[in-house]
């Protein structure tokens, strides 16, 4: 049975190069096209061939050969790692002009799509069990994000993603923030780098012998959320987005054995932290994380605990930028307010001479605190070199990299090298689920 369609949102600029490297179809003339292709925004219309569109959409002659290249795509926006690549894609290529610029679209088989995210998010080398759980947890995030925003578009309520007073500012970031297109082609959603990276044989037998298969909680498709590390417990869905619990994303001891603290209290928060627990992310061998962490995710491997160090004035700085011109004046403090259920700093208030206030959820957090994003917002925070009740630096100590929710993908890796197959790991990391084959 063929799979469905779904639509990628590559970039947005106000010039752009591609090239068809076989024959595409220019559905608005019927024109056969080939070779490099520009467009160019002018008055908030696509310039293209001397003409002027709102709209422009390739179809390939061919679905099984065509392919097309888009230059200078950002990846890792806004990371540490921020960089530009020429990509390769499949399928059909729309253009659409908007205020911001010109939005590239890539309209691409899922499964296809599936084998690229796959050697996007990891090594395309990692074993076959780890790939076939990632084949499995990225189908159903999509499909679940699809099923989403289908029920949203027949939903005239609108669900509020942020909450702002005098004292506090709580923000989550979530996908519906596309309209255009069903999901994003980078960290935000799923990495998705077109198919060069996807030659290997390995990711397209793991696609291939999971076609269709998704997990569900018995009613809907699973919100299969990952990250990079869950530092040793995953954390609940609710505390990472909008308040509404899913059973199977809650906090599991990335272990087979130990009972799990209670990490939203600062004393078992800190204990937890500051040491380094057995798990299975707890791991420095490098043939696993070469799996799972492509050569930019490999520039750090201090992740399953970490520290970060601020002076004063870079501190506040830091904060002034990124939170827009807030002026806390010194800092003089930065206290947990509410911690999840994995130690991951939900609300955190930032104590200055002039101003205090209350930033949250996990992301934010992360965001205000880097130049890029934090690894995680489960850390505590020491203070040095105080004088007159001033400290001269803070010391972010910190465990995991990203939000925590679902599969860790190094903890998974480290099981699928301990013989653990793709049920059983999906099972450890989405318990009470249910494997089905959708189509």
């Amino acid at each position: 049975m063929r799979s469905p369609a779904v639509t990628v949102g590559i970039l947005t600029e106000n010039t752009l190069s591609f090239i068809f490297n076989e024959a595409y179809i220019h559905k608005e003339t019927g024109e056969f096209l080939e070779g490099e292709q520009r467009v160019l925004l002018v008055n908030n219309k696509i310039r293209f061939n001397g003409k002027q569109y709102e709209e422009l959409f390739f179809e390939p002659a061919s679905r099984q050969t065509a392919t097309f290249d888009i230059q200078g795509v950002v990846i890792g926006k806004n990371f540490h790692w921020q960089q530009k690549q020429d990509q390769r894609f499949k399928g059909a290529l729309n253009l659409l002009a908007t205020e911001e610029g010109i939005v590239a679209i890539n309209e691409v088989d899922i499964e296809v799509y599936l084998t690229s995210v796959i050697s996007s998010e990891m090594n395309a080398t990692s074993s076959i069990e780890l790939l076939k759980a990632h084949a499995v947890i990225s189908r159903s995030w999509l499909l679940a994000q699809l099923e989403k925003k289908h029920h949203a578009e027949n939903n005239a309520e609108k669900k509020e993603c942020s909450y702002r007073d005098e004292k506090k500012f709580i923000r989550w970031y979530d996908r519906e923030d596309h309209a255009l297109f069903d999901v994003c082609a980078d960290d935000h959603c799923q990495r998705y780098q077109g198919i060069a990276p996807s030659s290997n044989l390995v990711v397209e037998k793991a696609v291939k012998e999971t076609w269709g298969e998704i997990l569900t909680d018995g009613q809907m498709i699973c919100d299969t959320r990952f990250s990079k590390c869950c530092g040793g417990v995953t954390e609940k869905f609710e505390h990472c987005w909008e308040p509404e619990p899913h059973a199977y994303l809650t906090a599991i001891r990335d272990n087979t054995q130990g009972e799990l603290p209670d990490l939203t209290t600062e004393q078992e928060a800190d204990k937890w932290i500051r040491n380094a627990p057995m798990a299975f992310c707890h791991t420095t061998d490098k043939a696993i994380l070469n799996q799972v962490l492509n050569n930019y995710d490999q520039e750090t491997i201090d992740f399953y605990r970490w520290k970060t160090i601020y002076t004063q004035q870079e501190l506040g700085n830091l904060l002034h930028k990124k939170t827009e011109g807030i002026d806390f004046g010194l800092i003089l403090d930065l206290i947990p307010v509410k911690r999840g259920a994995s130690g991951r700093i939900t609300e955190l208030k930032i104590v200055g001479s002039k101003k205090t206030f209350i930033l949250g959820k996990e992301l934010e957090i992360r965001r205000i605190l880097s130049e890029s994003h934090l690894y995680s917002s489960a850390f505590v925070v020491d203070k040095e070199d105080i004088q007159k009740g001033i400290p001269g630096r803070f010391i972010l100590t910190g465990a995991g990299w990203g939000h925590g929710v679902g599969l860790c993908q190094i903890g998974a890796a480290v099981m699928a090298t301990q013989n653990y197959d793709y049920k059983k790991i999906l099972q450890h990391y989405y318990p009470g689920t249910v494997l089905i084959k959708k189509y």
